[in-house]
């Protein structure tokens, strides 16, 4: 059983790793046994994650690197490929979100998050997949959201993007399940990060911020996931324990996307 969920020998490239969620789901790859790859867009990107890898006592190859550019991530592609032999698992995880309301979002806007959110993840995906089905088979995990299935105000172009990303992984299932890879998404709830820590801190009269109350109530876990959460999650879906399973989205939401809520 343990060796169901071996990735020694493999080699992960998780985009957006250099924090954060990409950071923590890199970081489960590297304990069961993968070598680790990412990318960031700048140099001091770069070396803050390198040294946090260090501390973490992993070896990870970082690239500079935006995977919105195709020419810059087939030379990426081609560099591990060298070095490691190939890219067996990719985790789409890079991505923004802009809060704007949709009358006030300019189209620019919409589409920075739409080129980052989902056509980078076509992107990385259509590069990759060439050596997985001449290496017989390969994962890839994109990183969806709880948005895939809801809307929520502000966030349209997240919404449209991670709606889209989810028809992105069933339609990679169904094109290259044939070749053994299996394409699934991680959808994951409300994180417990340093970039959502201000919904959670505590008011001037001591009270909870609303959000923070809010996601609360609406979880039936009655708390913030952490990334620590997505982190079995990441390695089922990146080893041979999930070899049947193709085109699934897997909400790590604390059963959020179940849940009507408490009555007020």
């Amino acid at each position: 059983m343990v060796d169901m969920f071996s990735l020694e020998g493999k080699t992960a490239w998780v985009t957006g790793a250099a924090y954060g969620i990409g950071f923590a789901m890199a970081e489960a790859l590297a304990g069961a046994g993968a070598n680790i790859v990412f990318n960031c867009r700048s140099q001091e990107h770069m070396d803050k994650a390198l040294s946090d890898y260090e501390a973490k006592g992993i070896t990870a190859k970082g690239y500079i690197c935006d995977v919105t550019d195709e020419a810059a991530v087939a030379d990426l592609v081609a560099d591990v490929k060298k070095e490691f032999g190939g890219i067996d698992i990719l985790v789409n995880n890079a991505g923004i979100i802009k809060r704007i309301p949709m009358t006030e979002m300019a189209s620019s806007e919409f589409r920075e998050v739409i080129d980052i959110d989902l056509v980078a993840p076509f992107i990385a995906s259509k590069a990759v997949i060439p050596d997985m089905i001449e290496k017989g088979g390969g994962k890839i995990i994109n990183v969806c959201s709880m948005m895939s299935e809801l809307g929520r105000e502000t966030v349209s172009a997240y919404a449209a993007a991670k709606g889209g990303l989810k028809m992105l992984t069933k339609n990679i299932a169904s094109e290259y399940g044939k070749y053994n890879i299996q394409c699934n998404g991680i959808g994951p709830g409300y994180i417990a990060t340093p970039q959502t820590a201000p919904l959670r801190e505590k008011q001037a009269d001591g009270s909870r911020h609303p959000f923070d109350t809010f996601i609360c109530a609406k979880t039936p876990q009655e708390r913030w996931g952490t990334p620590e959460d997505l982190m079995g999650p990441t390695i089922f879906l990146a080893s041979g324990a999930s070899d049947f399973v193709n085109g699934h989205v897997l909400y790590v939401d604390g059963g959020i996307l179940a849940y009507i809520g408490k009555q007020p």
